[in-house]
């Protein structure tokens, strides 16, 4: 084995077990044996062999690239880089320099910009469930505890860590835990479905994980943040810590400190809300036709991850709400003053994401080209600002900007104009800034002029006109003299060479020179790294400022957005209180109405579909429960699911697609929508309606909002005409109040209940009849619909016409009650029973006869 594979060896078994590791050699980062193997497989590298060694090798340059490929496959990634120039002879110094994995990976090309990047950690023990995420890239760093599973985990939903890290062992025992224990299988699930490190038991222990995060955030106690050293979620935390540790090779420097996070002052969205309504990805799992992308106008990034954190946990504190509302609504008055602050917002770069690379020692020129960037906007939108009435949101906005004055004038006069990506590459530091960069460019740059000046001088001291100043590459500079004039040399010349026509010749000084010239771009590119690393900590200095201005201006970004994105679109301030009430008139789907308007939905002619607006009064003490009946493609699944959408952006701050709302605060949001199986899980599609079904039942409360679609269509007509009518009845709750829901059915039955339970209500989706055809009104109206059109439909979707003729006669049979004919392509029908409803006087429930 070669000291060098020796070297290899050593690196590799320090590494954690499947981590591939990519070992520098000169220009290319090299693997070896099953390494080799599973890289060249997902990257497409050519396979080769040095002896019975597998190799696979990758440019350096180049690297980035094929690392986020790796990442992206749930690879982690170690990084083995040249400690030393190389030398003849001798082995290089290497160094592991980082690991990278999905959650810890800093690199803005392996990262979406747009997207928060979370690292989540994870513990659970009889107290409940404890969590911590963390953001390398940005430096956010939570944590949350919570007796119940089931209020944290819509939150680490929404968050979508790219990875988990959980003691060893705990994975299974969630897997196993016993049927009733529904909350560890769904920890499990949820867990499953990300990439999971464990990590030791011990490193989950609280007092160790306090430690370890006071240590990193470099203070003495915890109470700055309004934490106790025992909080339980302080052990996943502190396993946060020591895995970013390890894998940064160092301490991470971009954590400004701890925020605990609290499911009660938030609105919650289980994970099947946030799949049905479809609030971060749509039904194909993209971003486009999300309600994040409809009402995202974001124009930085991090305003753009900010909004994502606002959907993550809608806040529950109307103060707040009213603010983000009010300023909106300040820059809609303005029009022109928000066209000139969204054009200055669009030159602000990601300076959470530059801060958190320069901190953790990924730096490069252009980096400091963003912080310069931003910079340059500041003194222009505090002047935006300002001109905003005194006392106003958006004055006070202004005050939270910092002029930074001195970075400002710094950083232009030290960078210039155009920016390498690459420190190796130089030039990035501007002439004129330093004297002594500039004299040792001066030497590369200037060599011609410089030799002609050097021959000249020595020409007329010498009086030799013949006198040459010559380079070779083998001799390096020389003085040549011919024979007829060597009686006129110099004293101070040293010989160094006879040539068939004269003598080549040198000085101390000429040496000296020499010795310059050949260090010259090596030590001017040293210089500039000097100079580059007294600009970083310059900025870094100023970190924490730039890091509070940088979070005021992305919040800035998104309530501009949201400006723009109601001006575009004709949306309204709703109001919010504490009451129980939910009033919507004329509201729209605001996923939908833009897709209508989109350019793949206009027609050949030119014309697009308007969206059909719709109103909606419940309360949880009044009209609390609407019971909505109407054909199939009518409109009805995207008319609940406009109203949960209104609701959710209502709660963040935005204003809605309506012509009014009013809210009164919603704790919870549930969703029963739609057909899905998890036969992973061996759940089929019913079971999982079931499922979530119960979910909703069990933990709903009367300030929650609910909205369910086809409850019990998964299985026959009279058990799901059971079951869905039990639900209404517990929705309704007694006598008082209950969660306010629509209840969108094909059931008819349950139009009844209208005159038995107090607080429901029938509604419709109106429809057309014409020649047998019909025309969707897309209209909600009071009142049941008399039938379900399901035959017009189905028509509309182009089953054959013979299909559609039987299936009608076979229905006039149905509705007659008439079995006595055999159907021949069918089995017997079951006889159609009437359904009547009476209250039942010992359980206020209603009876069957």
């Amino acid at each position: 084995m070669t000291p060098m594979m020796q070297q290899y060896h050593e690196v590799k078994r320090g590494l954690p077990r499947d981590t591939l590791l990519l070992f520098r050699l000169g220009d290319f980062y090299e693997m070896f044996f099953e390494d080799a193997e599973i890289a060249s497989r997902l990257l497409g590298l050519t396979l080769t062999k040095r002896g019975e060694t597998p190799m696979a090798g990758l440019p350096y340059h180049a690297a980035d690239n094929y690392v986020g490929k790796l990442l992206a496959a749930g690879k982690k990634v170690a990084i083995c880089d040249q400690a030393e120039p190389a030398k003849a002879g001798k082995l290089v110094k290497r160094q592991l320099t980082r690991i990278l994995s999905p959650g810890t990976t800093l690199a803005a090309n392996q990262l979406d910009a747009a997207r928060n990047h979370y690292l989540c950690a994870l513990a659970h023990d009889k107290a409940g469930l404890h969590a911590a995420w963390l953001d390398l890239s940005t430096g956010e760093f939570k944590i949350a505890t919570d007796p119940r599973p089931e209020n944290l985990l819509p939150v680490l939903t929404a968050l979508d860590p790219a990875e988990l890290t959980v003691a060893e062992g705990a994975l299974e025992a969630w897997k196993t835990a016993p049927h009733e224990q529904t909350a560890l299988h769904a920890l499990h699930h949820f867990a499953a479905a990300r990439l999971v490190t464990d990590l030791p038991a011990y490193q989950f222990e609280t007092a160790g994980g306090a430690r370890s995060v006071m240590n990193t955030l470099g203070v003495l106690n915890l109470e700055g943040f309004g934490l106790a050293p025992t909080h339980p979620a302080l052990g996943p935390a502190g396993a946060l810590v020591y895995y970013a540790t390890e894998n940064l090779c160092a301490k991470p420097e971009n954590l400004r400190g701890l925020q605990e996070y609290r499911s009660a002052r938030t609105l919650l969205l289980d994970p099947a809300t946030l799949r049905n309504l479809e609030i971060f990805a749509s039904s194909r799992g993209t971003r486009e036709a999300s309600l994040l992308a409809a009402i995202n106008r974001s124009a930085t990034s991090a305003g753009a991850r900010l909004l994502e954190r606002w959907l993550a946990a809608p806040t529950l504190d109307l103060v707040e709400i009213h603010r983000r509302q009010s300023i909106v609504g300040e820059l809609i008055q303005q029009s022109t003053r928000l066209v000139d602050l969204r054009g200055l917002l669009a030159n602000v770069r990601d300076i959470p994401r530059i801060l958190g690379r320069l901190q953790n020692r990924l730096r490069n020129p252009r980096e400091l080209g963003g912080i310069k960037d931003t910079l340059n906007q500041l003194p222009h939108i505090r002047a935006v600002l300002a001109s905003f009435s005194s006392g106003s949101q958006l004055s006070t906005l202004s005050s939270q900007l910092q002029e930074f004055t001195s970075l400002r004038e710094l950083l232009p006069r030290a960078l210039a104009e155009e920016l390498p990506a690459d420190l190796a590459d130089g030039g990035y530091i501007r002439a004129g800034y330093d004297t002594e960069l500039d004299r040792l460019r001066s030497l590369t740059t200037d060599n011609k002029t410089w030799l002609s000046e050097l021959e000249r001088a020595e020409q007329e001291r010498t009086s030799i006109r013949s006198l040459k100043v010559r380079f070779t590459n083998n001799f390096g500079y020389y003085i040549e003299i011919t024979k007829a004039n060597l009686h006129l040399v110099p004293a101070d010349y040293i010989r160094r060479q006879t040539t068939v026509n004269g003598e080549r010749y040198v000085t101390e000084s000429l040496k000296q020179k020499e010795k310059e010239i050949f260090h010259a771009e090596e030590n001017a590119l040293a210089r500039e790294l000097e100079l580059f690393n007294q600009l970083i900590a310059a900025v870094l200095d100023e970190s924490v400022a730039l890091a509070q201005t940088a979070d005021t201006l992305a919040e800035l970004d998104v309530l501009a957005g949201w400006a723009v994105l109601a001006r575009e679109w004709d949306y309204s301030r709703p109001v919010l209180d504490d009451g129980d009430t939910l009033e919507i008139v004329e509201g729209r789907h605001p996923v939908v109405e833009q897709m209508l308007k989109s350019p793949s939905a206009i027609t050949a002619n030119g014309t697009s579909q308007a969206f059909v607006p719709n109103d909606t009064v419940l309360a949880a003490d009044d009209a609390q429960l609407a019971l909505i009946t109407g054909p199939n493609m009518a409109g009805k699944s995207t008319y609940i699911r406009q109203v949960a959408l209104i609701t959710l952006m209502a709660q963040i701050g935005c204003w809605t697609p309506a012509k009014s709302c009013r809210v009164g605060l919603v704790d919870r949001i549930f969703s029963r929508v739609g057909a899905s199986d998890d036969l992973a899980r061996g759940n089929s599609t019913f079971m999982v309606e079931m499922n979530e079904t119960a979910n909703i039942l069990n933990n709903a409360t009367d300030r929650s909002l609910i909205i369910l679609d086809e409850i019990g269509r998964g299985t026959s007509t009279y058990d799901g005409l059971s079951i869905a009518w039990a639900v209404v009845e517990h929705l309704h709750r007694g006598e008082t109040k209950g969660p306010r829901t629509l209840f969108a059915t094909h059931y008819q039955e349950l139009t009844q209940l209208e005159k038995h339970l107090t607080r429901l209500r029938n509604f419709s989706v109106a429809v057309k009849e014409w020649n047998d055809d019909i025309v969707f009104v897309r209209r909600v109206i009071p009142g049941a619909a008399d039938r379900s059109y399901g035959i017009q439909v189905a028509r509309l979707a182009g089953l054959p016409l013979s299909v559609i003729d039987r299936a009608k006669t076979i229905l006039a049979k149905l509705e007659t009650d008439d079995t006595s004919v055999e159907l021949p392509s069918a089995p017997k029908a079951r006889p159609k029973k009437k359904i009547s409803v009476k209250p039942d006087a010992e359980d206020s429930q209603l009876s069957l006869l």
